[in-house]
């Protein structure tokens, strides 16, 4: 039995690196509200159910080869993670083009989760987000892309071939693309309609120079912007779904070229 813990030993250890590592920065579980014991525990049972689960081709050992594997399943699982988290920046990249069109910009607050300034609608549409994620399980979906990511890139894929061709990185770099257009498109009707209120004050100011356009075009454009804000939350619902289907369609196709 003993003999038989210090042969696995290793494979155990390679599989808690990924998956640790994807908890560190993936979306609901990296925030700072959840404790550190529950994220190292979390992580240790998850990693315990994964390596009971899957199959190892090859023998790992206690020698020098194991390094470069430990980097890898770090990578792996840093890369995956970071990919998830920034479909959830969308939400802000969009808050934040709304604050500054509002007159918001400067008006940043502190988030609680991540202990960065974030922009106010941005944080808004950030819980709000959230909680449509967490009813949907989202966070069930993405245990199970973690788990099951051993199926496209294995303990001893050539994970190493495909970052040095380019592959990888192409990747996430369409991925940020993808990402910043999907923030525009969210934020574009309200920005739409904040620059035609700027329209509006700038023919005011012209036909009627009595009108102090600096005392009430601020005001002016914050309750335009949260009108309109409160028109379009129920069509974030649909928005929201579609941002997380693509977000695990991109996580299927970032595992099969990263296992390539």
């Amino acid at each position: 039995m003993v003999q038989w813990f210090l042969d696995h030993l290793p494979h155990v250890l390679l599989v808690f690196c990924r998956i640790t590592s994807f908890f560190v920065v993936a979306p609901i579980y990296s925030y700072r509200g959840v404790p550190a014991p529950f994220k190292i525990g979390f992580s240790s049972f998850i990693a315990l159910i994964t390596f009971a689960a899957i199959s190892f081709d090859e023998p790992v050992t206690w020698t020098l080869s194991i390094i470069p594997l430990i980097l890898k399943e770090v990578a792996v699982g840093l890369m995956l993670g970071f990919l998830a988290y920034l479909f959830f920046t969308v939400v802000q990249i969009a808050g934040s083009f709304i604050d500054m069109q509002m007159g918001l910009g400067i008006a940043n607050v502190v988030d609680p989760m991540t202990g960065a300034q974030s922009p106010i609608i941005g944080n808004f549409k950030f819980y709000l987000m959230t909680l449509i994620f967490l009813s949907m399980n989202g966070h069930h979906y993405l245990i199970t892309a973690i788990m099951k990511s051993y199926q496209w890139v294995p303990i001893n894929s050539l994970f190493f071939a495909n970052l040095e061709n380019g592959s990888i990185s192409e990747f996430i770099l369409n991925i940020f693309i993808q990402c910043f257009t999907f923030a525009f498109q969210m934020s574009a009707p309200i920005i739409a309609a904040l620059f035609l209120t700027d329209v509006a004050l700038g023919i005011l100011a012209k036909t009627s120079p009595q009108f102090n356009v600096f005392v009430i075009g601020l005001p002016l454009k914050i309750i335009v912007g949260f009108l309109l804000l409160i028109v379009v939350i129920p069509g974030l619902l649909y928005l929201f779904t579609q941002l997380f289907e693509s977000m695990f369609q991109e996580m299927e196709r970032f595992l099969k070229i990263m296992g390539a």
